[in-house]
């Protein structure tokens, strides 16, 4: 499985990435077409001795993925509110100085030119230390998503009667039967559920 865990960390990393992203222009209303009617899963070929799982769903659709993403976003979006702050301050500063720096007694100017220098340090170092973490915070919950993952994983494959069960992500899948992809299954499963299809007799 060491495969996985390059996957799921990659999945929560790219769930947190759109907090930094900007908002893309207003575009005007324009006409769609209807939504065409989901398709019915396509059933696992009969006879199948091997199968596969995209761990990238699994961490997007599954409650336990979710979860993980919005504790990671939380986090990220506090950290930012926390450095907009502490950089507005220092901007304030900086101003402050420009402004008025040359009719201030040399006491008062050395000690602002002092906290200037005091708060960019005290930036970086914030900034070292929100990554960090946001870094740990993504360790974590990975740990925990795959703990309670490997063994739903293990259960699919042997109610399938599998032999093989392939990460799709990592194992170099070209193309594969839609059947063959279970991760519907694992989510189902994750989340407390039955899956629809039934499994191999």
């Amino acid at each position: 499985m060491r495969g996985f865990a390059i996957a799921a960390t990659l999945v929560l990393a790219l769930s947190a990435a759109p907090t930094f992203a900007q908002t893309p222009p207003a575009q005007p209303p324009a006409q769609t077409a209807p939504a065409p009617a989901p398709q019915p899963p396509a059933p696992f070929p009969q006879g199948a001795k091997i199968a596969y799982v995209d761990f990238q769903r699994i961490a997007q659709e599954s409650s336990e993925g979710k979860s993980s993403a919005q504790k990671i976003n939380a986090l990220i979006q506090k950290k930012q509110t926390e450095g907009t702050d502490k950089s507005k301050k220092l901007q304030a500063d900086q101003a402050k100085l420009q402004q008025t720096g040359s009719v201030m007694s040399d006491a008062a100017r050395s000690q602002l030119e002092k906290d200037i220098e005091r708060q960019q340090v005290e930036g970086q170092r914030f900034q070292q230390d929100a990554q960090a973490e946001i870094n740990e915070l993504q360790t974590e919950l990975n740990a925990e998503f795959q703990k309670k993952l490997l063994p739903v994983l293990q259960q699919v494959a042997q109610e399938r009667g599998l032999q093989l069960l392939l990460s799709r992500g990592d194992a170099g899948i070209i193309w594969g039967d839609p059947g063959l992809d279970l991760s519907a299954d694992v989510i189902k499963k994750l989340d407390g559920s039955k899956p629809t299809s039934t499994p191999k007799q």
